[in-house]
């Protein structure tokens, strides 16, 4: 006999699992309901339309209804939205944007609400007619008939996370003048302090005022009050400070929540504590691979992934709720930053026993045109070399590499699985030595005892404590700049220069990206030397530390 499932909510997870389910249930009848107005959007793309680049509104259409009902006989109703659920007669109700309320039974129902913005409850904000949030096709009309209406020389963004940086850029494309909030001391929260830099400096070179560490006070006419004082002029304002579970329907039916998170809660199978009705995509909390905690992983790949698998559940094929790791990925103007696994914020609160690596890489060989670096964070288990996290920020090649280290999560490699990888290969398009490589090998080094790294935050500490810098690039970078009260002694000079330094007292040895300094640190330690790797160098830390860097 044939069963019946309903389907809450039409875009990634939920159009997923509708059109697995009658690939694998021909005689099935399958209804999907849609509150808003467009079901299977390129939500992701909503920025790019804004910015110009998306030229064609259509494109971000993936499917209609009724090319959904021809390929897939799928019954889509947009403009629908369920506003109860009777779990103990397997009903739903629903209510039409122009109809009557009618009822609906089920053998199965599939919620998939997704998240919704989270707005804070800012002073003025009730009163303004130009703060928008951006999450769905009618949210981007919105804000795309205000431009064309008002024409808006200026913009505030609050929140500098993925959706915020994005249209920063995108606004500032458009020709408005942006400023960016946010209450973090850096922008991408998802990134650790050190790697947001060149975000930082990306956005300043396209005229972005930013305003970090800053909270917003209160919204004004056409302008935002920080609580220094300071206020921003703002013709239009988004509001870009995070998402949350879309909740309130599996809350009004008295499904478990996780309290954690505040998503709907589910278990291997995606089945929720009500019998039958099952959960997928934004609106469920995740458990973390790694830290096996309950999180919240807004992403769509997952949300896509989740929604087939419980149409495989439904249909007897074998699938499990693996949970996830969250890998992520963000242009901010030249710049690109991706993640994967946990920060290091995350691994610290997860009272992991880590380790931590930065290494500086090129997109392809160095010899052949145009190469440029990029920065690469691995964070690994100290003792076993386990993965936890990668972070990569870069012009090009990003992508790429985070994509092999995140592969590398998922498959439970360690740090010296990372050395043997056989990535592909020629000058315009690697490095034979790949910057993945390289993370393995410098990993694995500090696993085995053959390193012993200091991060930039632990530098001020031991300074103060007596331990002398030891800086061994050339002498010109040296006057270029340099840490304050660091000793200068150029690598191919420090063998023969040994008697300049007190084999009693302990040293940090430091270069402009950390390989020098480990050919020194060897070095060093092969004549009984006290010494320590500054991980990252100085390309890392002067950013973040500007105090300590001096010039000559």
């Amino acid at each position: 006999m044939s069963k019946k499932y309903l389907i809450v909510g039409g875009v990634a997870a939920g159009m997923s699992a509708a059109t697995r389910l009658r690939r694998l249930q021909e005689n099935a009848e399958i209804i999907v309901f849609e509150r808003g107005p467009h079901v299977s959007f390129a939500n992701c793309g909503l920025p790019y339309y804004l910015g110009g680049e998306i030229e064609n509104r259509d494109d971000l259409l993936v499917q209609t209804p009724a090319k959904l009902k021809a390929r897939f006989n799928l019954d889509v109703r947009e403009n629908s939205e369920v506003v109860a659920i009777d779990s103990q007669q397997k009903t739903i109700t629903v209510q039409p944007n122009a109809g009557v309320e009618y009822t609906e039974t089920y053998d199965a129902l599939i919620l998939a609400p997704g998240a919704r913005p989270v707005v804070p409850p800012i002073p003025g904000l009730d009163a303004a007619d130009n703060v928008f949030t951006l999450r769905n096709i009618p949210d981007m009309d919105a804000i795309e008939q205000f431009i064309n209406a008002h024409q808006p020389q200026t913009a505030v963004v609050i929140g500098a996370g993925a959706i915020g940086l994005e249209m920063t850029e995108s606004l500032t494309q458009r020709g408005l003048k942006v400023a960016l909030v946010d209450a973090q001391s850096h922008v991408l929260p998802a990134l650790d302090e050190e790697m947001a830099p060149a975000l930082t400096q990306a956005l300043q070179n396209h005229g972005v005022d930013l305003h970090l560490g800053a909270a917003v006070n209160a919204i004004g006419d056409h302008n935002v009050t920080l609580q220094d004082g300071t206020t921003l002029s703002a013709d239009l304002i988004l509001m870009s400070v995070g998402v949350k579970p879309e909740t309130t329907l599996a809350k009004a039916a008295g499904l478990q929540l996780d309290p954690h998170t505040g998503g709907i809660a589910v278990d291997d199978h995606y089945q929720t504590s009500a019998p039958d009705i099952y959960a997928v995509g934004d609106a469920i909390a995740v458990q973390n691979q790694l830290t096996h905690e309950s999180a919240q992983i807004s992403l769509a790949s997952p949300a896509n992934r989740q929604g087939r698998q419980v149409a495989d559940i439904l249909s007897g094929v074998p699938a499990m709720n693996r949970g996830g790791i969250g890998t992520a990925i963000v242009r901010v103007f030249d710049q690109v930053a991706a993640t994967t696994g946990l920060n290091e914020s995350q691994a610290r609160a997860a009272n992991l026993d880590f380790k931590v690596v930065h290494t500086i890489g090129k997109d392809h060989a160095a010899y052949y045109p145009d190469a440029v670096g990029m920065n690469l964070k691995l964070i690994f288990n100290s003792k076993t070399g386990a993965l936890y996290g990668a972070q990569a920020v870069g012009p090009r090649g990003v992508d790429k590499r985070i994509d092999v280290l995140a592969t590398a999560i998922k498959a439970h490699m360690t740090v010296f699985d990372l050395q043997e990888l056989e990535l592909s290969y020629a000058p315009p398009f690697g490095v034979a030595k790949d910057p993945v490589n390289m993370l393995g090998y410098v990993a694995s080094n500090v696993v085995l005892g053959l390193s012993d790294t200091i991060q930039w935050s632990d530098l001020p500490k031991a300074l103060r404590s007596g331990k002398t810098l030891l800086d061994v690039r050339d002498r010109d970078e040296f006057a270029g700049g340099h840490f304050e009260g660091a000793v200068n002694i150029p690598l191919d000079e420090l063998r023969d220069r040994l008697d300049e330094l007190d084999p009693s007292k302990p040293y940090i040895v430091s270069c402009q990206s950390g390989l020098r300094s480990y050919n020194a640190e060897r070095l060093l330690r092969g004549h009984g030397f006290t010494v320590e790797n500054l991980d990252g160098a100085i390309s890392l830390a002067a950013p973040v530390l500007p105090n300590l860097i001096t010039q000559e």
